[in-house]
């Protein structure tokens, strides 16, 4: 008997599906939209159906969901919706289910997700439900946090145009590469979990709060969503031409680059002054410029995944790799 036919016999559960109709790098269509739902009724789900857009607001949608009794959030949507429904939620009695269908869906890889439709479904009624860790970032007065990547410096300062043309506008290809000949390197100040003092020049910090970021670029061990630790990566010294080559190469592994100039650093907080001041940004959210405090808020987001014996790995102390 298969799993479908199974849960044929259990009792009807509500969901509240979050779906962006914009995830992708093309448009997606009313009968994907219907696919899913169905997917979702299949499994003997009632979903209610919430489109995102401009105007919507998150924190209410989840507040008055909550109010119903209904306590499972399925995010329909590319990286960016992932981490707006995982911001609304955390910290509340509630559970997020991933259903990926954007660009790159680093959060779903660094889960274990599928990118099938019918296979993530699934996991909402199969899977296993876990504490997930969240970064936090303050810039300025703002608390913002964060489930995959807050950084600081050109890859922020690339990031709207490049995500642009990569959603296909390509008329923006003249904004990437003004911004990226008159971005200047910065002097970078870091002091991790308030003892080890790091001073250099360069372009870029990256803080992962996932093991996979940009286009699938591993940059922290399996399971380390729940390690208790932020991966910080520092590109002391690298040409803009080098940082584009390590940003586009698919697939790239950390432990394979054997270049000094790339360090790593896995800590619990962080604080980071660069100056001229750097970009900052979290999980594609502009935080706007200067210092920034950095930390790990460990098992604050409830997700679900598939089953596994997969042991999380242990928690070291924060020094370079």
């Amino acid at each position: 008997m298969d799993n479908k036919s199974y849960y044929t016999d259990k009792r009807r559960k509500r969901i509240k599906l979050i779906f962006n109709p914009i995830s992708g790098v093309s448009n997606v269509t009313t009968m994907q939209l219907t696919d899913v739902v169905r997917e979702l009724e299949n499994w003997k789900f009632v979903p209610d159906v919430c489109i995102l857009d401009r105007q919507c607001d998150l924190t209410k949608v989840v507040n008055d969901t909550l109010a119903k009794g209904i306590h499972l959030f399925a995010a329909c949507g590319g990286d960016g919706t992932v981490s707006s429904v995982s911001k609304a939620i955390a910290g509340k009695r509630a559970t997020l289910g991933i259903i990926p269908k954007g660009t790159q869906n680093n959060v779903a890889l660094s889960l274990g997700i599928p990118k099938d439709m019918s296979a993530s479904v699934a996991i909402l009624r199969t899977g296993r439900r876990i504490k997930t860790d969240m970064g936090m970032v303050t810039c300025g007065t703002a608390n913002t946090p964060f489930v995959e990547i807050c950084s600081a410096g050109l890859m922020s300062a690339l990031f709207p145009s490049g995500d642009d043309i990569q959603h296909g506008h390509l008329d923006r290809i003249g904004d990437f590469l003004a911004t990226l000949a008159t971005c200047a390197p910065s002097k970078i100040k870091m002091l991790l979990d308030n003892q080890q003092e790091i001073i250099t020049t360069g372009h870029v910090v990256l803080i992962s709060n996932m093991p996979y970021i940009g286009r699938h670029y591993q940059v922290g061990a399996e399971g380390a969503y729940q390690d208790g630790l932020l991966d910080i990566l520092l590109f002391a010294n690298l040409s803009k031409v080098g940082l584009l080559g390590c940003a586009f190469k698919e697939g790239t592994k950390i432990q394979d680059l054997e270049d000094p100039r790339i360090q790593r650093f896995r800590v619990r907080k962080a604080e980071i002054d660069t100056n001229p001041d750097m970009e900052i940004m979290a999980d594609g959210s502009a935080l706007g410029k200067g210092a920034i405090h950095v930390e790990v808020k460990h098992h604050s987001l409830a997700v679900m995944v598939q089953k596994s014996d997969r042991k999380v790995p242990a928690e070291p102390n924060g020094a370079a790799i």
